[in-house]
Order: C-alpha cells, then sequence, then structure tokens
C-alpha cells in the first residue's frame, strides 16, 4: 500500500480519504484487528488516510497503548491510600513519578523496557533502551544522576548467547558511559526460557527542585511547537509495532532499520541544553520521542493540553529526503525532543539550541480546535481528534485462566538430594557461588562506570545503588531493583509479591526508608490465556504487596509477546519476569550501611525465621529442578524487619547488613565475606535447632524476612534488646574473621578458592 493509489503520485489525503471509502490498506500487515481498524473509520466517519493508519497502528499497539494490560494496572490506584500519596508530587500517567524528598528536593525515576530491539541488533538495542529512559526523566525537568539495569539473557552454553549478552551489555555501558552517568546497580540473569527473548530493563534516577518540576502538554493558542535534537532518519521505523516502509510507499529502500540507532554524545548535549531550557524558563513543556516519534509526541501532547495543534512536515529537518509522510510520522529516531513556546520566548529559545548546536524547527502551532491536524506539501494528511489516538484506544478484557499444567508444577516440590556430609556441603557451596546466576557480575559491572559525578556512596556489588543528591547535606537516595523469576514461574500472585518484599528489603539493608515503586512488566502473549493469568495474578501480587508495605508505584513498563512457544503449553513463554524497582530515602548517605564486613570479631545475627523452603531456589537450579511452591510472605513481618534496619543504621548499631534471599545464608555469608575480603566463621547450630532443620536446609534455605547483620561486640546487647521487644526471631551464626569461610563442624573454604570459584564463569565464558 502507498500513501496514494498506485496510479497517484499524490498524497492519499484527508479529502481523498473521505471519497475513497473502499481502497484497500494495509490495517493487518500494521498489527491492527479487524474491529481495530473498524473503530477508526467510525472514529473519523470515513477510512483513514495512510499517515493517519500508520498513527492509530503504532499509537494502538500494546507497547504505547497498553490496550490488555489496562483493566489490571489500574488496581495500582485503586489500592494507593493517602498515606502512600504522602509524599508522591507526580503519579502513573505522567513521563516519570517524582517523590519528594525533603528539603525542597524531588526525585524522578522509572524503569523501561527495550527488548525485542535488543534481541534484534543487542548493541543499539540496549544503548537506545538506555537513551530513551533517559530522556523520559529529562522530560520531567530533573538532571538524570544514576541508570541501573535488569537483564535476562539464554542459556549461558547456548551458541548464540554470546552475541546477546556482548552487544547489551556493551550498548548499556558504551551509551551510559558516554553520558556520565554511574551505573549504580541491577542484575543478570541466565536462563533458556529467555533464549529468543532478551530481556534489557534499563531505570534511570533523576534530581531537581520542587519548583523545577515540569509536565509536558500543549496550553495556550498560538504556542509554538518545536522539534528539536537530531535529524529524523529512517531508523527505528515500527518500532512499537510491525510497520515496514514498503507498506507506505513504493519506489524507497525495501527495509528502513528496525532498531533505533543511538548517539550517546548527542543525548549529552541535549541533556544540558534541556536544563538551559528549562532554567531560563523558555518551555511551557517537553516531551521526549521515542515509540512512535512524531505521532506520539504530537498526540500525547494534544491529548494533555485543553485545545488542539496543527503540525506541518516540511520543516522537520530530515537525515533523509526520501522519507515519506508515513515514516516521518513513525520515525523513532533517538535524541529528539519536542517544546512548547510562547511566540515570545522562541528567540530566547533558539539562542538556547544555537548555543549547544542543536538544530531545532517550527513544527506546529497549539490552537483551540480540539483537533491535531498534520500536514505534508501543503496537503491535509491528518484530522483526528488526538484523545482517541493518545489515550482513548482500544481496552481489552483478555481471557485468561489457570494453566492446566500449574497443578502438576506446584506439586513437583524439591526432590533432589541434599548434602549430608560436610565435603558435600562445601561442594555444593563452591557450586552455587560458580553457578551462572550466583557468580560475580564483576564482567559486567566493569564496563560500566559506577562513579563519574562523584555523588556514588554504593554500587554492584552491593546489594543497592545510593546516590547523593545534595552536596550541602549529604540527602540522597537507595535504589534495588529485584525479579525472582522462578519463584513468579511458581505462583505468579506470590512470587510479584516476593518482587516486592526483595526489594523494599534491598533498600532497607542499606539504611534508607522505602518509598515508592517502579515496575517493568515482561510477560508472554495476552492472547494466551495462560500468559494473561501469569500476568494478572502478577498484578495482583505486586498491588497487594505495595499496599500492605505503604508504598506507592509511580509507573513503570509493560512489555508483552515475549515468547515463541504454543499457546497452552509450560514453555509457550518466558517466565513472568515482573522487575520492581524501589526508591528508598536517607537523610545523609554517609551512614548507608555497607554490605559486606570490613573489621574482624564482629558478631554474626541472622535475623528472621529460617524454614526448610527450597522449592524454585538456586539450590533447586543447581540440580535443574524447578517445580513447587514459593517461599510465603509475610508482608508485616517485611515491615517490620525494615523499620529495624533503618534503625540499626541510624542509631550506629551495625557495621554490615546483607538481605539473604536467593542462595540463602550460604550466598549472603559468601558476599558479606568477599566484598572487604574479610572471612567468618558461620555456626548452623542454633538455626537448625530452632527449627528442627537440617544443615543443608538451614544454609540454602531461601525463606524470605531475613538479614545477616555484622555487630560490633559492644552493641549486642541493644540489638538483642530491640529484637526480643518485638519479638523478632533470631539467632547468632557467627563471628566476623580470618581469611577462610568456616562452617563450624561442616568445612572451611579459603576466600581464595571462593573468589575464583565466584569470579571465573562469566569471564571463562565471554571474555
Amino acid at each position: 500500500m502507498t500513501d496514494a493509489p498506485a496510479s497517484s503520485t499524490h498524497l492519499d489525503t484527508v479529502e481523498h480519504a473521505a471519497v475513497t471509502p473502499d481502497e484497500a490498506q494495509p490495517w493487518g500487515e500494521l498489527g491492527l484487528k479487524a474491529g481495530e481498524y473498524q473503530r477508526i473509520r467510525e472514529l473519523l466517519g470515513r477510512r483513514p488516510t495512510n499517515a493517519e493508519l500508520a498513527m492509530y497502528s503504532v499509537m494502538w499497539s500494546e507497547h504505547c497503548s497498553y490496550k490488555s494490560s489496562k483493566v489490571h494496572l489500574k488496581q495500582f490506584g485503586e489500592k494507593t491510600t493517602e498515606e502512600m500519596r504522602e509524599r508522591l508530587m507526580v503519579g502513573i500517567g505522567e513521563n516519570a513519578g517524582v517523590v519528594d524528598i525533603g528539603d525542597g528536593w524531588a526525585v524522578t525515576f522509572k524503569v523501561e523496557s527495550h527488548n525485542h530491539p535488543s534481541y534484534v541488533e543487542p548493541y543499539q538495542g540496549a544503548a537506545t533502551g538506555v537513551g530513551g529512559i533517559v530522556r523520559d526523566i529529562l522530560a520531567m525537568g530533573a538532571r538524570p544522576v544514576a541508570v541501573m539495569d535488569e537483564l535476562r539473557f539464554g542459556a549461558i552454553d547456548h551458541p548464540d548467547t554470546g552475541r546477546v549478552v556482548h552487544g547489551v551489555v556493551s550498548g548499556v555501558g558504551g551509551y551510559g558511559n558516554s553520558l556520565g552517568l554511574p551505573n549504580v546497580g541491577g542484575g543478570a540473569r541466565f536462563d533458556s526460557c529467555y533464549q529468543g527473548n532478551p530481556l534489557v530493563n534499563a531505570l534511570c534516577v533523576g534530581a531537581m527542585k520542587h519548583e523545577d518540576i515540569h509536565l509536558a502538554s500543549a496550553e495556550g493558542v498560538g504556542n509554538k511547537v518545536v522539534l528539536f535534537g537530531a535529524r529524523t532518519g529512517g531508523d527505528g521505523i515500527g518500532g512499537a509495532s510491525i510497520l515496514a516502509s514498503e507498506t507506505f510507499e513504493d519506489g524507497v529502500p525495501a527495509k528502513r532499520p528496525s532498531v533505533q540507532v543511538g548517539d550517546p554524545f548527542m543525548e549529552k548535549v541535549l541533556i544540558e541544553c534541556c536544563l538551559e531550557l528549562f532554567a531560563a524558563d523558555v518551555v511551557q513543556g517537553i516531551q521526549d520521542l521515542g515509540a512512535a516519534g512524531i505521532s506520539c509526541a504530537t498526540s500525547e501532547l494534544a491529548s494533555n493540553g485543553s485545545g488542539g495543534m496543527h503540525v506541518w512536515l516540511d520543516d522537520v529537518l530530515l537525515r533523509d529526503p526520501t522519507l515519506n509522510a508515513g515514516e516521518i510520522l513513525m520515525s523513532e529516531s533517538q535524541e529528539r525532543m519536542m517544546a512548547v513556546v510562547t511566540p515570545e520566548k522562541l528567540d530566547a529559545f533558539m539562542a538556547i539550541t544555537g548555543k549547544w548546536d542543536i538544530e531545532s524547527s517550527v513544527v506546529g502551532e497549539v490552537n483551540d480546535s480540539g483537533r491535531l491536524t498534520i500536514d505534508h506539501h501543503g496537503e491535509r494528511i491528518v484530522d483526528v481528534d488526538p484523545r482517541t489516538v493518545a489515550h482513548d484506544g482500544p481496552v481489552y478484557e483478555r481471557p485468561f485462566h489457570r494453566p492446566a499444567w500449574m497443578d502438576g508444577l506446584q506439586a513437583d516440590g524439591a526432590s533432589f538430594p541434599l548434602p549430608t556430609t560436610g565435603d558435600e556441603l562445601r561442594d555444593a557451596f563452591l557450586a552455587l557461588l560458580g553457578s551462572p546466576n550466583m557468580s560475580s557480575r564483576s564482567w559486567i559491572t566493569s564496563q560500566y562506570d559506577r562513579y563519574v559525578q562523584g555523588n556514588t556512596a554504593a554500587a554492584r556489588p552491593d546489594a543497592a545503588g545510593v546516590i547523593r543528591i545534595d552536596e550541602a547535606t549529604g540527602r540522597g537516595v537507595a535504589i534495588a531493583t529485584r525479579s525472582n523469576d522462578r519463584f513468579t514461574k511458581l505462583d505468579p500472585y506470590e512470587g510479584a509479591r516476593q518482587s516486592v518484599a526483595a526489594a523494599y528489603r534491598g533498600v532497607a539493608i542499606t539504611g534508607a526508608t522505602p518509598t515508592a515503586v517502579t515496575d517493568g512488566l515482561n510477560f508472554g502473549s495476552p492472547e494466551d490465556p495462560d500468559s494473561m493469568w501469569q500476568f494478572a495474578e502478577a498484578i495482583r501480587g505486586l498491588a497487594d504487596a505495595c499496599q500492605q508495605l505503604g508504598v506507592p508505584v509511580t509507573g513503570g513498563n509493560v512489555s508483552l509477546y515475549n515468547g515463541t512457544g504454543e499457546p497452552g503449553r509450560i514453555d509457550s513463554s518466558i517466565n513472568p519476569t515482573a522487575i520492581v524497582g524501589i526508591l528508598g530515602l536517607l537523610d545523609d548517605v554517609s551512614r548507608a550501611t555497607p554490605s559486606g564486613w570490613r573489621e574482624e570479631g564482629q558478631l554474626l545475627f541472622l535475623v528472621g525465621e529460617t524454614r526448610a523452603e527450597l522449592d524454585g531456589s538456586q539450590l533447586a537450579e543447581l540440580h535443574s529442578h524447578l517445580g513447587g511452591l514459593p517461599p510465603k510472605v509475610d508482608m508485616d513481618r517485611e515491615r517490620e524487619l525494615a523499620e529495624i534496619l533503618v534503625a540499626c543504621s541510624r542509631d550506629g548499631l551495625v557495621d554490615a547488613a546483607r538481605d539473604v534471599s536467593e542462595g540463602g545464608l550460604a550466598a549472603a555469608a559468601a558476599y558479606g565475606a568477599l566484598r572487604y575480603g574479610v572471612g567468618a566463621r558461620i555456626v548452623l547450630d542454633e538455626v537448625c535447632e530452632a527449627s528442627g532443620l537440617t544443615p543443608a536446609q538451614a544454609f540454602f534455605s531461601e525463606s524470605q524476612g531475613r538479614a545477616l547483620l555484622a555487630v560490633p561486640r559492644t552493641e549486642e546487647p541493644r540489638l538483642t534488646a530491640m529484637l526480643e521487644a518485638r519479638g523478632v526471631p533470631f539467632a547468632r551464626v557467627g563471628v566476623t574473621g580470618g581469611h577462610e569461610l568456616d562452617v563450624q563442624g561442616q568445612f572451611e573454604l579459603g576466600l581464595d578458592e571462593l573468589t575464583q570459584a565466584w569470579e571465573a564463569p562469566l569471564p571463562a565464558r565471554f571474555a
């Protein structure tokens, strides 16, 4: 299909569309359903022009419209209480949520996915994923101050995994490092379910003063719409739908690049330029151009405003002059922004963009028509109600049901043999620390600049990132991301709740008060009732957990269709992966609790109850087993533990803390010792006796609501008195010191040997 009938060289105009109702259009090739195409015709009272069809197809895609997820996502708002909103300045629905952190400072943060492009072209897919989330933060008026990423790859030994890993890690590091943003945390996992569907979820944090918060909308009749930044090219066309350029016009290159191409140095300049534009008060608002490009920016700006907007494409600065109208509208070329500027401030705006050598062009004007109209070559090619494009798209209540295979999966509990001797426990411990998903991530994180800007107080391998926001007071934030994809496969509701609890705990161990949530929801096809059930249950679990913990969801991202298998099968999609990012507040980042001990002779306390919970655990993964039921989460206990951890940090009761989660006490003890090279003696007797567990169960259990604390001997009375007063279970499980990890009565293991086992796997495979 072309912009006009095959026999004509004219644009497919609104006027032409009105008199050619039966002209065939490629709505199916653009990802629209028959009912959706019919609805577009009803909304317009005619067939859409090809440019309008392009806009609707991409803006009504799952990625942009959330048409299959809206009915479930509304739980986040419904389950947010007024008390939870106390620090929330901007919530769901804007480019990113904003949280008041005190002293007139605010922080904005959000996670976004760039999954499918990162499989097709891993470097650019990951790089532009970072660039896109940074621009979301920038559009709020904030200076980006840190990034994080949660990555999922296929089996570590699959021949294609190396291609994806090298590209994605290089893309994340190359773009973020060039921007001068510290990468302070995140995670990476390997599992065969992600073989054809790697996940790249990028998070960005930005800081601003309260008065600098900006929301993007097209207000003020006569105000100018300015496109600035990089020129518009053919890259990324169809990134948010299945749009292919030959659908629109014959005679142009048959295939445009489907993955965007990023230029971090242009984005770095764009950041500084936007911040100066905000500071000079010469813009009403700025919208980034991400998915769907100009289609998205114009329709969202107009829809968020109270009037309308007229746009002319002839003045869009192009890298490729062969682009047709549909391609200009749909291009997802990176490093572009759209601003609304009053006429009297236009010269000042242009002076600032000129100072930064950033090209700008006026491409539209705000009016009171209530319509979004777009002209090309002097002819009207778009005339729509912008809300029907950007906000009032289709909403589906997809059928879903509990999969038939869930009973068998949950009945298949951990039946693998547990270590019974000291030597067997030692071998299992070494294998665990050297496994693909528990081994050191330093091969990845060493490619990221973690300390640029000088405000990083903690970063990987610490369990949470900590960033100073205010140099004068030391005020800052801690951020932790978590998702136990195996638990969520076993029980989406409980697994999602566990992910919230783990991120909440990960922030609290630094001494920060958990305050707000962002999420990246990666699931299979919404047209598969099994996958849709996983999604619905996970959302219910996330919303319930956030309500129980008192932390509001500020925004996030949904990525569906992450699967290539046959619907109805246990392996039809990726493991349901609900990435949870939690932001916590610190009055002074210098008092953030370290995640490893530096001193000898400190006492180690395990706080929380340990049970024989090994289903879905890392020990089970060593045996290639996934089945049973995940650990239960007690949110009251999690909230109480967080209060204890914050109090311990504030009152100087602990010198180090680790959350006990994946890998259990074994991993927490190892990571605590390896962080600064100080060993420990671990005694399992008290834990075993209190819970009736074997040493292997006590060592590897992944029971929730637990933390491992390193406590100066002088502070033992105060700590134990606080725990006893609250009725929180605890056990003294060891003492720090030496150059080995000594599990008393079981085995001794030198830190050098442990370090070698922990650090070797990723370099051996990918270096």
